[in-house]
């Protein structure tokens, strides 16, 4: 349950904004939207009290030649700052303690169903929507004022619709007249991974997140390390049955999937699987059987 209540925590935490019905928008656009939160959550949220990474890559991006132009030299070192300090120290955790999006890619993954994998290969197409979707095309390709567009939000993300486009239709009549080919084609992609979700764990994280993507660059040298006793470790395979992400651990100890949520240091029952912090010495962290939490998930 630890993780669990991490997660609804962090969820109404970056969502915190409860009255939004009392705005002329519908949406929170206060000081805190510059900030940052760690998870995939959309800045439209009604709710949102913070801006998506995600979303403040592809603006910065896709304004660059026009604050140049103007004499304005931005680089956008605050995302990318935060995301490298997130990244350094903890690797992929956020995706599996304090994204809503990925807590409600878990609750749908709860509804009975046969349960089916994914096919490795199509965990590489995240590192190519990263570079099409979120860098190349917001950079490349302008307007005749030499503004982009915010391709991955405006034209993929499922959290966009989700949290954003859905709700923002039911409050506000007056946007439903502006709904277009783009509006369904982007609620098609929602459909289908909604029912991707109940028979796939975390089809969206493995398959298409560019926040992940990212976060993943940093699992093998992040300051947050998983640690594997091949000595110890009998092949039981009882970590890569309750990974959410499909990784085999005993294989990849810090895969590029791996979003830290320890599930299979809970289930290995013969402490092969453990976690410290480097450069802390901490003799026996997370190997103790006794002081492992009831549950983390």
């Amino acid at each position: 349950m630890t993780r669990r209540i991490v997660q609804i925590l962090a969820t109404f935490i970056t969502n915190a904004y409860w009255l939004f019905p009392l705005g002329p928008l519908g949406i929170y656009t206060g000081k805190l939207k510059s900030v940052c939160v760690p998870g995939l959550n959309c800045w439209s949220c009604p709710a949102a009290v913070g801006g998506c990474p995600v979303g403040a890559i592809q603006n910065f991006l896709a304004s660059i030649r026009l604050t140049w132009a103007s004499g304005q030299y931005r680089f956008g070192l605050y995302v990318v700052g935060f995301l490298g300090i997130i990244g350094s120290l903890v690797g992929r955790m956020p995706c599996g303690w304090l994204c809503p999006f990925g807590l409600f890619q878990d609750l749908m993954h709860k509804i009975p169903s046969p349960k089916y994998g994914i096919w490795k290969p199509l965990t590489w197409i995240k590192y190519a929507i990263l570079a099409l979707f979120v860098i190349i095309l917001p950079l490349v390709v302008v307007d005749e004022f030499g503004f982009g567009s915010t391709w991955f939000c405006k034209y993929i993300c499922p959290a966009g619709t989700l949290e954003a486009g859905i709700p923002l239709l039911a409050m506000r009549p007056d946007l439903r007249a502006l709904v277009g080919g783009l509006f369904f084609n982007k609620m098609t992609i929602l459909i289908l991974l909604l029912i991707w979700m109940v028979v796939t764990s975390r089809p969206f994280c493995r398959t298409m997140c560019p926040l992940g993507a990212i976060y993943s660059l940093f699992n093998k040298v992040s300051l947050f390390t998983m640690h594997w006793d091949k000595d110890a470790c009998t092949h039981c395979k009882a970590c890569e049955a309750i990974c959410p992400m499909g990784v085999s651990f005993y294989e990849t100890p810090n895969s590029l999937e791996c979003i830290r949520c320890l599930k299979c240091y809970q289930a290995c029952k013969f402490d092969a699987i453990s976690f410290e912090i480097k450069g802390i010495d901490q003799p026996g962290l997370a190997r103790n059987q006794d002081r492992r939490p009831a549950s983390l998930s």
